[in-house]
């Protein structure tokens, strides 16, 4: 009997032999399927927003032209700021403290001298109209962009729409350089013309030219809904975004809010918030053993020693974001009032943002990587426009919300990343990760620092078009 019962379990298990990875499919199926719809339905929720004054008018109401913008100024505007800077008291500053204070006051004679002498405002004007302006309104503000198409379009070539963000304290006018390397590529010796782009750059709404809010709360998820819709009028329906500083966040956004429309995102920074203490531990970690908790060599040059370069310098590179993110309008007002106090704020940050060594400089080392008349016609777009104050106030309206809302929606369309040496904070790709879940590329760039687009364009068009080359290969 023992003999004859032998087949029973023998059945029994072949049984299991077929039930069990049935069954196993079965889960696995279901968890795919739960996991994949997970992924379409999880994105931030797009709504809507008034931000004009007054009243929102009824639907059907609204102007959505495209209207032609050309940037203009007067005699009188040119007098005032020469007034202005003929009154300008000079702060002696303290021996050898090159930038270690703030903008060494000694170097700032030297750029009020030049910028009442020697700069030149109508021809800065007339370069600032050399790409078409446009404004359109979009709940309740006016938009400001620049649309630029490339002049020559090989036969058969797609020209592909590229979305570019800029920051604070930056502008529309970090993007002048690579305009040219990405809408003529070939004319620049960048390709053979398989990789074209019509670029569009955006003020934010609040700098420069574009129109600030008049209603609390408009913050990066209101920026990026506006431009999709800017994107929707010029009649795209797919489109590449990059961006850093809250351009990063901006275009982010975007992906997490309509994944659907953006064919690619290309950041220049990226923001890690949250992690808590496994993040520290895996950075304590990582000093000896990187390799166990994903960093390459690359990323443990640009991460240690960890305090100096993740907690040190990012305190003293960070005391403005304090101020803005708590009572903007109150060092605002000021700077709104003294174009050299205006100059000064925004200019520091052009020295160690571009490059950590440059605090040790008495110059800031701005002239090395910049021009004059460039950093001075980033200042006048802030001048002319009286936008510090509602650029700073940006700040506020997006820490006053809890910045995890960010990390909880996964990025899942198509990633680059351009990680530069010089700047303010690294992001491994193991880091990254969490947020972007389809890296296509990563590149460790070999020179540079925050404002990518304007010290480095020909690296960044590079990286863009490597990025965007294997994205239409998926």
């Amino acid at each position: 009997q023992a003999i004859l019962c032998l087949p029973r379990p023998f059945d029994y298990s072949q049984k299991n032999a077929v039930l069990v990875p049935v069954a196993a499919l079965g889960v696995g199926g279901m968890l795919l399927y739960w996991l994949r719809s997970g992924r379409k339905i999880k994105t931030i929720d797009m709504g809507d927003g008034w931000w004009g004054a007054g009243e929102k008018p009824p639907k059907g109401k609204e102007d959505t032209s495209i209207r032609p913008f050309k940037i203009e100024t007067s005699d009188k505007e040119i007098e005032d700021l020469h007034q202005r800077l003929d009154r300008f008291r000079f702060t002696p500053h303290v021996e050898g403290a090159a930038f270690h204070y703030g903008f060494n006051s000694s170097y700032l004679q030297k750029v009020v001298a030049y910028w009442r002498n020697q700069f030149d405002w109508r021809k800065q004007v007339e370069v600032l109209n050399k790409y078409p302006h446009f404004h359109t309104t979009i709940e309740g503000i006016d938009i400001h962009f620049i649309h630029v198409k490339p002049s020559y379009i090989p036969h058969g070539q797609a020209v592909r729409p590229l979305l570019m963000v800029h920051g604070w304290p930056g502008s529309f006018y970090e993007f002048y350089k690579i305009i040219p390397l990405l809408t003529e590529p070939a004319k620049h010796g960048l390709n053979e013309g398989d990789v074209v782009f019509e670029v569009i750059c955006p003020s934010i709404p609040g700098y420069g030219f574009s129109e600030a809010s008049h209603q609390k709360g408009f913050d990066s998820i209101a920026t990026a809904r506006i431009f999709h819709k800017l994107m929707n009028r010029l009649g795209f329906k797919e489109y590449y975004i990059q961006g850093g500083d809250w351009g990063s966040r901006i275009t982010t956004n975007m992906a997490q809010m309509l994944p659907q429309s953006v064919k690619g995102l290309h950041l220049n920074l990226v923001f890690i918030t949250g992690q808590g203490l496994g993040k520290m531990i895996r950075a304590m970690l990582g000093a000896y053993v990187p390799w166990l908790v994903g960093f390459t060599r690359e990323d443990a040059q640009r991460l240690y020693p960890f305090m100096q370069k993740n907690i040190f310098d990012v305190l003293r590179e960070s005391g403005y974001l304090h101020i803005q993110a708590t009572k903007p309008d109150t060092v605002g007002c000021g700077l709104n009032d003294s174009p050299v106090g205006l100059a000064a704020y925004i200019m520091e940050k052009f020295s160690t943002w571009t490059d950590k060594s440059f605090l040790h400089k008495d110059d800031g080392g701005l002239e090395s990587k910049y021009s004059l008349d460039e950093l001075l016609t980033n200042v006048m777009i802030y001048w002319v426009t009286s936008s510090i104050v509602s650029s700073m106030r940006y700040y506020k309206e997006n820490f006053s919300k809890d910045p995890r809302i960010h990390d909880r929606v996964a990025v899942y369309v198509p990633t680059g990343i351009a990680a530069f040496p010089q700047e303010i904070v690294h992001a491994p790709r193991v880091w990254a990760k969490r947020v972007y879940k389809n890296i296509v590329t990563y590149t460790y760039m070999p020179r540079g620092g925050h404002f990518a687009a304007f010290e480095e364009p020909k690296l960044l068009a590079q990286d863009i078009m490597q990025f965007v080359r294997k994205v239409e290969q998926l």
